[in-house]
């Protein structure tokens, strides 16, 4: 029977079963499955297989050209100065290289092994590369069985309220202290290994001062050198006293320093200037640096005019005299000695990050104060009227006197008024010294006639003993039969 439009349309029953109470579609798939197997696969016979965890990672291969010596070379740069950029890594590890394709092909190979991350890029679309967790775990085991100090980690952190990462900025100053490095290592000056950043020299104030950037070269000439790069942040008048600082760490004692030393300071203000340099704070810390004075130190510019530099230059001159200026010798010879006593200056040089950059380190682009004109590094640093000149010139100049005197001395010497010879050394001392010259004669006379004289008087003695000892000789007598006594003979 057919339904009407307003009755629902009834499902037909030709078997006359009643419906089912189940799904109208059967599961492709049971509805439960043992362990290990995923829904819509079947039970694998064959044992379980690693790809069948999709979160287990498969570790990476190192690029075709990475490689073991210049991967470490980079976390070891990075572990020293914390952040870099490629272009500053390709100068502090391969500066031969033409161009820092390999460094940044090798930081791609340390970025898929999780040992470095990038940190920012900068408006120069340069990359900020830092050390990861596990990348800095890595450069311990690296650098401090070597005694290099780490770098501290650069961990990353979140706003709680925005979530972006904080603490990625480059500032300019570290950009500058790691770009100064890299100049340096480019020009051969110090091996990457041989620098240290934030460095702390603690006065006797308890006051901590930290250098900016130390190069140890001696291969180059240059033992040690401290460097603060200033981007004209500080007030000239604040380099000048961190020069002071710089000077009254020169001139401390060492907490086991001799008692006698520590008496001898305490005497006087300048007593430690008779304390050699070997038996002072800084001997403990660097190593000798080959020349005259304390450590030297290094005053570089960074993004600043012409002009600016040389206004803080001449306050440094001027008002840090004090510090870096030589002494005159104390000399028996002050005409004759123009050397400068350097032993109690600290040694400064400056110069600016674009001549580094443009010129290289290892060009004539460092100033040595005091001085007009820009030299090489070690030139700045040597002292050619120092002590070595200081030798020199009291040597010929205590030759040239001796001579003025020997000179003076014969035209002084007497002549014998007898026969006209000078008289030789002996005599001239023998008429001279009172305890000889009582017994010197005739002191206008030279040693010969002198000795004519003494042989003449003593022969003149001897004729006199001689004549004296020998007996009377007889009287002629009209009667040399006849006795002389009182009794004589009677005839």
């Amino acid at each position: 029977m057919a339904s009407t439009a307003g009755d629902p349309e009834q499902p037909l029953d030709q078997a006359g079963e009643t419906p089912s109470a189940g799904p109208s579609i059967t599961p492709s798939t049971p509805s439960r499955q043992g362990p290990g197997v995923s829904a819509g696969q079947t039970r694998r016979t064959g044992g379980r297989r690693r790809s069948d965890n999709p979160h287990v990672s498969r570790k990476p291969k190192h690029r075709r050209t990475s490689t073991e010596p210049r991967r470490r070379e980079l976390l070891q740069a990075l572990g020293i100065f914390q952040r870099a950029t490629p272009d500053q890594l390709w100068k502090l590890t391969w500066p031969d290289n033409q161009h820092d394709k390999l460094v940044r092909d090798n930081l791609l190979d340390l970025e898929d092994h999780h040992l470095v991350r990038i940190e920012t890029v900068r408006e120069d679309q340069r990359q900020v590369w830092v050390l990861t967790k596990r990348g800095h775990g890595e450069v311990k085991r690296l650098l401090e069985p070597k005694g290099i100090r780490v770098s501290a980690l650069r961990e990353k952190k979140y706003d709680p309220v925005t979530g972006k990462l904080l603490g990625t900025s480059y500032d300019d100053h570290a950009a500058a202290v790691t770009s100064t490095a890299a100049e340096l290592h480019r020009a051969g000056i110090g091996h990457r290994l041989g620098f240290q950043t934030e460095i702390g020299h603690r006065l006797a104030d308890g006051y901590v001062l930290r250098a900016d950037l130390v190069v140890r070269a001696p291969e180059a000439g240059v033992p040690v050198l401290l460097l603060e790069i200033d981007r004209r942040s500080e007030d000239a008048h604040d380099l000048v006293v961190k020069l002071r600082r710089y000077w009254e760490w020169g001139r401390l004692l060492p907490k086991d320093a001799a008692k006698h030393n520590v008496d001898l300071v305490r005497s006087r203000p300048d007593a430690i200037e008779h304390v050699d340099h070997e038996q002072r704070l800084w001997r403990r810390v660097y190593p000798p640096t080959g020349r005259e004075g304390l450590v030297p130190v290094a005053f570089v510019f960074a993004d600043t005019t012409a002009a600016k530099v040389d206004n803080t230059v001449a306050v440094l001159e001027e008002a840090g005299r004090r510090y870096w200026a030589p002494r005159r010798y104390d000399t028996l010879y002050p005409k004759a000695v123009t050397a400068r006593d350097y032993r109690q200056a600290v040694p400064i040089v400056v110069t600016t990050l674009e001549q580094l950059q443009e010129h290289g380190a290892g060009a004539a682009v460092w100033r040595r104060l005091g001085r007009k004109e820009e030299q090489t590094l070690t030139a700045a640093l040597d002292n050619p009227d120092g002590h070595g000149l200081y030798r020199a010139q009291e040597d010929r100049a205590g030759a040239a006197d001796q001579q003025r005197r020997a000179a003076q001395r014969e035209a002084e010497r007497p002549v014998c008024t007898r026969c006209g010879r000078k008289f030789t050394d002996e005599r001239w001392e023998e008429i001279t010294v009172h305890r000889t010259a009582v017994r010197a004669g005739d002191k206008s006379v030279c040693g010969p006639c002198r000795a004519d004289d003494i042989a003449r008087e003593e022969a003149v003695a001897e004729a006199a003993r001689l004549r004296a000892g020998a007996p009377p000789e007889p009287e002629d007598s009209p009667e040399p039969d006849r006795g002389r006594g009182w009794f004589r003979r009677r005839t």
